[in-house]
């Protein structure tokens, strides 16, 4: 796409230095005005306002307890977060509803085209202006309000070039969409692909060895060296560690591990250093060498857990919803480990949990009769070593295509970015007959895709 052919300097404008001679630089407060009106969401549904726009209420949004007191939200308006850290969190809302007070509520004026906005402030560049003009303690308690928002100056091309910037952007975002989502679906390919890696090794092993019949149920025929046991003959369950502890200074540190610090691939954060006497009561703990299985849902079933023989102090405690595991002779820790990570174990696992919804854990007796068959360590060792070989060619893949879908978001937000400044001219594009995509959230991305709903103190 070529630029306009003349453009004038906005000198009041400090995100953009021009635009197109044909367009203005308007204040906010001109195209918007605020919607503070205060509901009950048992008469407006909950929505949640988060990086994939305005949608209805996420199962893992942060809840406020008063219902009562939530701001409304109708069809056609802007919703953006005011916590600066959300960066680009907002949208046009498809919906009436109600949502937190932390919330901006914009109504646009007739004359300007919604979702010509829906992509101006979601853009990168006005996503640093929106931040630029809030204020707060950290960055995690910085907020922009309506008070400064509405002095920000926006882009304001004829409405007839916002319908056709709108429809330009639908249709790239659209293409760009589809292929972050082929991108997506081959990552979560790859991610099958290595529970198929483990499952393999560690319940039938690499070796084309003679066979027996396990008498195991789901387990099948497996190599006739290995023994069949429960877990309960080559671990125990949380072990104490009373014996490190007394020998200790109360005030030592040691590393504390909170449910977040431990990813569903087995990776650790040990950043949480404690002193001894703040958790030795009221938490679980675990020895250098440990495992650690999570124990309620969902962390259960999306495989959080770990081996801990690269913790960095001997000792340690954490979130109460860990079971550890403590291996014996027979079994090496990165091996029991992988025990766990199998497809059964979690399966299995679901099938058994008790409590209610959304506090339903597994049981430390279902972990210690969980039976399988175990190599002797030698072949524990080649197994192990095949699968870390097995699951880095999987995870380069990954690699590689998560940079792909990184550049392709950066491109969609160059794009995006350019048509709402005026720094390509798409008026005389051509758009083509297509399906538009929006782009779909998934559970590869680290970047949480809903919103904060939680209330902060009002000024």
């Amino acid at each position: 796409m070529s630029k306009y052919l003349n453009y004038t300097d906005t000198q009041e404008a400090v995100w953009f230095k021009s635009l197109p001679d044909t367009w203005q630089a308007i204040k906010m407060r001109e195209l918007f005005s605020e919607r503070s009106t205060k509901v009950s969401d048992k008469d407006y549904a909950p929505l949640s306002v988060g990086y994939m726009g305005v949608v209805p209420q996420l199962e893992n949004a942060a809840k406020t307890d008063n219902g009562d007191n939530r701001k409304l939200i109708k069809t056609g308006d802007f919703a953006i977060n005011s916590r600066s850290d959300r960066k680009g969190a907002g949208g046009i809302s498809k919906y009436n509803g109600s949502c937190s007070m932390i919330i901006t509520v914009l109504k646009p004026h007739n004359a300007i085209n919604g979702n010509f906005y829906h992509y101006l402030l979601r853009s990168h560049y006005f996503s640093e202006e929106f931040y630029r003009n809030g204020y707060g303690i950290v960055d995690d308690l910085w907020t922009t309000k309506w008070k400064t928002m509405r002095n920000i100056y926006l882009p304001v091309p004829p409405r007839a070039e916002q319908d056709q910037i709108v429809r330009f952007l639908d249709w790239k975002v659209s293409e760009v969409n589809k292929l972050i989502s082929v991108k997506k679906k081959q990552v979560s390919a790859y991610h099958e692909l290595r529970k198929t890696v483990i499952d393999k090794g560690i319940l039938h092993g690499f070796k084309n060895a003679e066979k027996k019949d396990s008498d195991v149920y789901w387990l099948g025929m497996i190599s006739a060296s290995w023994e069949v046991m429960p877990l309960k003959r080559i671990c125990r369950a949380n072990a104490s560690i009373a014996d490190k502890v007394n020998t200790m200074n109360d005030s030592e540190r040691v590393t504390f591990l909170p449910m977040e610090n431990v990813s569903e691939t087995g990776g650790l954060d040990c950043s949480i250093k404690k002193p001894i006497f703040e958790v030795r009561t009221g938490f679980s703990s675990f020895a250098k060498g440990d495992v650690v299985v999570a124990k309620i849902t969902p962390c259960f079933e999306n495989g959080k857990g770990a081996c801990l023989d690269d913790i960095d102090t001997e000792i340690g405690f954490g979130t109460t919803e860990f079971i550890n595991l403590r291996p014996s002779e027979k079994v090496l820790s990165r091996y029991l480990y992988m025990i766990t990570m199998t497809q059964a174990f979690r399966k299995l696992g679901e099938e058994v949990m008790t409590g209610s919804a959304g506090q339903k854990r597994v049981s430390v007796n279902y972990i210690k009769n969980f039976t399988v068959g175990i190599p002797l360590i030698d072949e524990q060792q080649e197994i192990l070593a095949e699968i870390d070989n097995r699951l880095a060619q999987i995870d380069k893949a990954i690699d590689i295509e998560r940079q792909d879908i990184k550049l392709l978001q950066e491109l969609k937000a160059r794009i995006i970015s350019d048509a709402v400044t005026g720094q390509i001219d798409v008026c005389d594009v051509v758009i083509p007959n297509y399906e538009y995509v929006e782009e779909q959230s998934d559970e590869d991305t680290d970047e949480e895709s809903g919103g904060d709903d939680t209330e902060e103190q009002e000024e």
